[in-house]
């Protein structure tokens, strides 16, 4: 099992994450990146969504060029 950790708030927008992973990600009305199906850590802020399978997730990490965007096993 994988959790995908997205710190909303450090996001510029870039859409690297949406363009790669668009079963996945998502671009807002905010201009910032959303991921889908994610629920909000009441204690750290960071939307969090849990995979059996990263997919097209596997390389998101590096693509964000502010590094929002963290994958914990």
């Amino acid at each position: 099992m994988y959790k995908i950790i997205h710190n909303r708030e450090k996001c510029i927008g870039c859409g690297a994450c949406a363009a790669l992973c668009s079963d996945y990600w998502e671009m807002d009305d905010d201009g910032k990146s959303l991921l889908k199906g994610a629920k909000k850590n009441k204690d750290t802020g960071n939307d969090e969504l849990e995979v059996e399978k990263l997919k097209c997730n596997e390389n998101i990490e590096d693509s964000c060029p502010v590094q929002c965007i963290k994958i914990e096993c």
